[in-house]
């Protein structure tokens, strides 16, 4: 058994089948061949073994010819390892006594090749087992014919073992099939990991490499809660997790009931918990947890779920849907967040040095105005079919929230030319998630009709600490009394002039930090419909007297560590069944 620590990004616990994705993608399951069908997997596996020769005598050749002998070298070494006689029995005797899948056999008898070469000290054999990763690849190449596993193709369950998953692969994942994922890399608050929440999947990302120590089929936990995953867990470990995997369980039962009770204070003041989703489907699931309404619906993520652009008449069917099921509640829709860790089909810069200071968010979308216009356009059709908002992502400036207005007036004036209903009173907000748009709130309150807080950018910002960063995720906090700071100077000026404002980022979902917010002077969250449940329970157990002496206490401290503890211990006096 191996413990690997890495960061918790998604609660929950699953238990299962690894499937290993490395670099390349490529899917290792561990497959049982029939025995009639052992004789043409050799065959097949002899094939693959003479393609990848020749394809490294391939590459030898041309770098002979280029660089001379002596780095061509290199190449002939590794047709040695691959056609190694010990090897091809090792190959054969586990497709033949063991019934694996000629992938299944490659990968196992590669890795542990290549635990040999790295458990020897000393620099040079060490680095052997590069060679070995890079044989094992061109092997499964071969053998699979493709690069890249399509992961929205899973249909067993499985956990997900991967260097790292883009927020569009995650989008694509099936929480049906896939139960949990980890990852080599990332960080907190990344759009991975926003996504995994949202889709209920226990994830651990910032995990040290280990995927060379894994294969295919082995039997895996992931626990969200701590940021553990597990390899080759004994039954005393085993049968700790199935404990809580039914604590979980039980919990969510007894909060079920919950669901049709409102977000009441035990004084009295009514909280307004609405959903944050990425998907249409997940509206379902926001009902299903008594939301009252849609607080951040990211739209990007249709824009991230096929190689083309969807068109305005795609858009719309999308965002009428939306509103129309939601039956009068309010759904507020984020124009398009793309760049940084979303990339679209666009012509972005090549290298951009610092993608979460660059094109990004309003400022790509102002860049790209034809695709920001025809998204404007179906936001507005389908505000007829529902109680429909619409709020611009990191404004930093009065005049990029201006500029975003120009371009959704002319919108609405082209439908009024062209005929086209829609609601010309709908409320138009602006996202909090930039230092400079706090500082700049007593001029925003002037203009936006409501307010978002986004801690998950907000923090980024602050700390100046990059959220997809593992080496620097220790610093990224909603606690710091930094970020609070900011967050009551934002709450207290939106509501000394009477602008609605709420908060939609994770720190909002989260239920130690109910408390704080609520004492901080919010009054609606945004959070994922997973959530939902357990926050609200906290709302109903607290009076604001209560959360507003735990906010102005949480003001004075001065470390995260300190706002932390002081907060875990004040959720345990009035919720102590919500796990920490």
């Amino acid at each position: 058994m191996e413990r690997l620590q890495g960061i918790a990004v998604s609660p929950g616990v699953a238990i299962g089948e690894a499937l290993v994705m490395d670099h390349e993608g490529f899917r290792i399951p561990r497959r049982f061949l029939p025995r009639d069908a052992v004789e043409d997997e050799l065959e097949r596996l002899d094939q693959a073994i003479l393609a990848a020769t020749a394809e490294i005598e391939r590459n030898r050749e041309r770098v002979a010819t280029q660089l001379g002998n002596q780095l061509a070298g290199i190449f002939a070494a590794h047709i040695q390892m691959l056609n190694d006689k010990v090897l091809r029995a090792r190959l054969e005797e586990m497709v033949r006594k063991h019934h694996y899948s000629p992938e299944y056999a490659v990968s196992q008898a590669m890795r542990q090749w290549a635990r040999v070469f790295q458990s020897v000290e000393g620099g040079r054999v060490a680095e052997r087992a590069n060679d070995v990763f890079d044989i094992e690849e061109r092997l499964l190449r071969q053998l699979t014919g493709r690069r890249r596993q399509e992961l929205a193709h899973i249909n067993s369950e499985v956990l997900i073992l991967a260097h790292n998953l883009t927020p569009s692969e995650t989008a694509n994942l099936n929480p049906k099939f896939v139960r949990g994922f980890a990852t080599e890399i990332g960080g907190p608050g990344s759009h991975t990991a926003i996504v995994a929440e949202a889709l209920g999947i226990p994830a651990v990302v910032g995990i040290r490499p280990f995927l060379t120590g894994v294969s295919g089929g082995e039997r895996v936990i992931i626990d969200g809660d701590q940021g553990l995953v597990i390899l080759q867990p004994d039954e005393e470990t085993l049968a700790h997790y199935r404990f809580e995997v039914e604590e979980h369980r039980s919990l969510a039962a007894k909060l079920d009931k919950l669901r049709d009770l409102a977000a009441v204070t035990s004084d009295g003041v009514r909280i307004e918990l609405l959903g944050n989703i990425e998907f249409p489907s997940e509206v379902e699931h926001c009902k299903d947890r008594g939301a009252d309404g849609i607080g951040l619906y990211r739209t990007e993520f249709l824009f991230l779920a096929g190689d083309e652009q969807p068109t305005e008449e795609e858009q719309f069917a999308v965002y009428a849907a939306v509103a129309q099921s939601l039956k009068g509640q309010p759904v507020v829709m984020r124009t398009l967040d793309l760049g940084a860790d979303k990339i679209p089909n666009l012509p972005f810069p090549e290298d951009e040095r610092n993608p979460f200071l660059g094109l990004r968010s309003i400022r790509l979308a102002l860049k790209y105005q034809g695709m920001f216009r025809m998204q404007l356009r179906a936001i507005l059709r389908a505000s007829t079919f529902g109680n429909i908002r619409i709020m611009f992502p990191l404004i930093s400036t009065l005049l990029e929230f201006r500029q975003a207005k120009m371009v959704l007036a002319d919108a609405m004036e082209d439908l009024e030319e062209e005929g086209v209903a829609f609601d010309r009173d709908m409320k138009v907000g602006m996202m909090v998630e930039v230092p400079s748009s706090v500082l700049l709130m007593d001029h925003f309150v002037e203009e936006a009709d409501f307010f978002s807080i986004g801690t998950n950018d907000l923090i980024q910002y602050v700390l100046a600490v990059d959220r997809s960063n593992k080496d620097v995720a220790s610093l990224y906090t909603a606690a710091d009394p930094a970020v609070l700071r900011l967050i009551n100077m934002a709450i207290r000026t939106a509501n000394s002039r009477g602008v609605p404002i709420s908060m939609c980022g994770q720190m909002s979902g989260n239920p130690l930090y109910t408390m704080l917010l609520l004492g901080l002077g919010l009054r609606s969250l945004s959070i994922t419909p997973a959530a939902i449940p357990e926050v609200k329970q906290v709302c109903r157990q607290v009076s604001l007297k209560d959360c507003e002496r735990v906010a102005e206490r949480a003001l004075r401290l001065e470390s995260a560590r300190d706002v932390r503890t002081y907060l875990k211990e004040e959720l345990s006096k009035v919720a102590p069944e919500i796990p920490l």
